[in-house]
């Protein structure tokens, strides 16, 4: 599976939030890498362990945006983060109780294909918002 490259398209306009989906997009590549060299199972999850831990941080740093600026679209876009953090605790759960083979490139593929969507899709629509807030 080819690494996620981060390119200008993914710009939401805000250089804090552009340098954590930078980051983002590294831990991700470090995971695919992680899998496609076949690394133990403990390394796997302590790189997971990293991603979850980063991506809450991040997702906690929009949603303060959000509320000292009034984005009216906060509670879509935090539902947005719940459902990821759902989704991807539950795989750390079942990777730490064995399932090693879980952590496929399709799950890698799963996380990168999110990952670009939200930033396209979700970020995107507050950027004029944050920017206009002086939130740059």
């Amino acid at each position: 599976m080819a690494s996620m490259l981060w390119n200008e398209t993914l710009s939401v306009g805000v250089k804090t939030l552009d340098d954590d989906h930078k980051k983002l997009v590294d831990m991700i590549n470090e995971l695919v890498d992680g899998i496609t060299s076949n690394r133990r199972q403990e390394s796997l999850s302590q790189i997971l362990d990293k991603l979850i831990h980063y991506t809450r941080f991040h997702f906690r740093r929009e949603e303060e945006y959000f509320a000292r600026t009034g984005y009216t679209a906060a509670a879509h876009h935090a539902s947005e983060h719940r459902e990821l953090i759902r989704q991807v605790t539950d795989l750390q759960a079942r990777f730490r109780s064995g399932g090693a083979s879980l952590l496929s490139l399709e799950v890698m593929k799963f996380l990168k294909e999110w990952l670009v969507h939200h930033i396209m899709v979700e970020d995107k629509n507050y950027r004029a918002h944050l920017n206009a807030n002086g939130i740059r």
